[in-house]
């Protein structure tokens, strides 16, 4: 003969509140996004990665000309082993490059920025064109 017992164990509402609040932070909430939103979305999703882009490429041109800066300006040819005339030959090579990375960094975004608006065109302009209606 089974002997079938059964256990059932109850929180306090103290508990049960918690357990809510760790159970919440788990479950994703299926928010349908309305047309407006979705709109705001890809058009700042277009300029996001362009200027994230750009400026990645500006703050390393920008840490090049610094180098290159230091090694005129400072002994820090003494650390590389190189002589004056070397340094600062060097160290304008290294600036020269430097700035051409800060110079491409504008038209760089505005070359993604054009690249990304033509992909989400279609998207755009069929969301523009439902919330005109």
């Amino acid at each position: 003969m089974e002997n079938k017992e059964s256990f059932e164990l109850t929180y306090s509402a103290k508990q049960q509140d918690e357990i809510k609040k760790i159970r919440e932070k788990y479950i994703r909430p299926e928010i349908k996004e309305d047309k407006m939103e979705e709109l705001r979305r890809l058009d700042k999703e277009a300029s996001n990665k362009a200027a994230t882009a750009s400026l990645i490429i500006g703050i390393i041109g920008a840490l090049i000309l610094g180098s290159g800066m230091s090694m005129i300006m400072t002994d820090i040819n003494l650390f590389i082993g190189l002589g004056n005339n070397e340094a600062l030959i060097t160290g304008i090579i290294v600036g020269v490059v430097g700035i051409i990375l800060v110079s491409l960094a504008y038209p760089l975004y505005n070359r993604i920025l054009k690249k990304e608006q033509e992909r989400i065109a279609p998207k755009i302009i069929e969301l523009t064109d439902e919330l005109m209606k």
